[in-house]
């Protein structure tokens, strides 16, 4: 037997092989289900360590549940140590060949490759394959890094594909795998901790600072600083501890360049606009523009980030002040951009909306908030969704044990309901 295809057996489904499927990520997979049975490409982007791999172990498992013959799945996972060798696409298309004539495999085959940014000229074999009609095959890939596989990637795939952003576990999932009861403790016990699926596998919390630390550090070193030539790496993780402290805030480039000027660094604002991007190419932040209601136009300038994990920030750097609203913000960011929504911050003549969410034709208007704990505070959570003049739905966020009732048709929404009530 060929010593790659020994190799590909220890992590293929071949030979009635099971391995650990981690929790069932239905969101993705029944969505990633829905469009199998053509030639399009199914991208699955997102952080290191948010669950691509099991998510797509988990698509084969079905396709095999479903009736797909098990040695016409081929799973190639580029960070395996096994599979170091594949470095080139030319080394890709032979492994394919390869498996192709050892496993000789009637009818459609499903070709599955993990961390593909890895694979130098990756999109060569992809395309190729994709488009053969000669070949019966369906391909998923997943990366790490979102300008290779987004903003390049209608012109490396020829918009061949369908997308799909993948997340740390979300609140549903969070309370699925702990089996606790939905409610405010455990709302409150997620938002202190984390949603990277490894993180349930610790128990002592330094484990969960060291691992936390350690992904941090991989995604800043592999992914930016060796790809990108970074020249002063203590600046861009630096940027991102600005980053991640300032989470929910409104903040432009200039004022981050300007903060560390005044530091005594030297730096200039292409440099540090260099680095934010490289950071959100990551998935380690994701940036939120500002939206002006009134006249439907994105903004330029001033713009919020919001962290992918709020681990970073609870392992990480939690001396740092930081109010507990900011936290359920950055929560109801995530929730609404794991829904499908284009999300903004937006904008009001003298008032601000935390987010402006959008999908095709709807929109939704959305104020988020720990505790509407007195009078002021409920008036200034509801006086900016007043001010909006159409009708679309309007929404205040919270973690408030007892529902407000409707007011001016704007709904009060508990946080850990949100994704139920949208």
């Amino acid at each position: 037997m060929d010593e790659k295809i020994a190799l590909l057996r220890r992590h293929n489904l071949w030979d009635g092989n099971t391995f650990d499927w981690g929790y069932k990520r239905n969101a993705y997979t029944d969505k990633i289900a829905d469009c199998t049975g053509n030639r399009l490409i199914k991208v699955l982007v997102g952080q290191r360590r948010s669950g691509k791999s099991y998510i797509l172990r988990q698509v084969a498992r079905l396709l095999v549940d479903g009736g797909v013959k098990p040695e016409n799945t081929l799973f190639i996972n580029r960070e395996f140590i096994d599979l170091e060798f594949l470095r080139t696409y030319k080394e890709l298309d032979e492994l394919i060949k390869l498996y192709k004539k050892e496993l000789n495999p009637t009818g459609r085959i499903y070709i599955f490759v993990d961390e593909v940014q890895m694979i130098e000229g990756w999109e060569k074999v992809v395309n190729s394959y994709s488009q053969d009609f000669s070949e019966d095959c369906e391909l998923f890939i997943s990366g790490s890094n979102s300008k290779m596989l987004s903003g390049e990637l209608a012109t490396l795939l020829s918009g061949r594909y369908i997308c799909f952003e993948v997340f740390p576990f979300s609140y549903s999932e969070y309370t699925g795998i702990t089996q606790k009861e939905r409610g405010r403790q455990s709302y409150m016990e997620y938002m202190n901790s984390g949603g990277l699926p490894e993180l349930f596998m610790l128990q002592k919390q330094e484990l969960k600072r060291n691992y936390v630390s350690a992904v941090k550090d991989t995604v800043l070193l592999r992914d930016i600083i060796r790809r990108h030539n970074v020249r002063d790496p203590k600046l861009l993780e630096d940027i991102f501890v600005f980053l991640v402290n300032s989470a929910s805030s409104l903040i432009s480039t200039a004022n981050i360049a300007n903060y560390f000027k005044s530091q005594g660094r030297k730096t200039s604002y292409d440099a540090v606009s260099a680095y934010i991007g490289y950071i959100e190419d990551t998935f380690l932040v994701h940036r939120c523009c500002r939206y002006d209601i009134k006249g439907k136009d994105i903004l330029s300038g001033n713009a919020k980030f919001y962290i992918n994990d709020l681990a970073y920030k609870n392992y990480l750097y939690p001396g740092y002040g930081y109010g507990f609203g900011y936290l359920v913000e950055n929560l109801v960011y995530l929730e609404l951009c794991r829904l499908g929504y284009d999300v903004y911050a937006g904008t009001l003549r003298n008032k601000e909306v935390d987010f402006v969410a959008k999908k095709a034709d709807l929109v939704v208007y959305l104020q988020s908030a720990y505790m509407l704990s007195d009078r002021a505070t409920v008036e200034r959570e509801y006086s900016s969704l007043e001010a909006i003049g159409d009708s679309f739905e309007k929404v205040v966020v919270s973690l408030d044990e007892i529902s407000m009732p409707l007011r001016g048709g704007i709904k009060h929404i508990q946080a850990w309901n949100l994704t139920d009530m949208l």
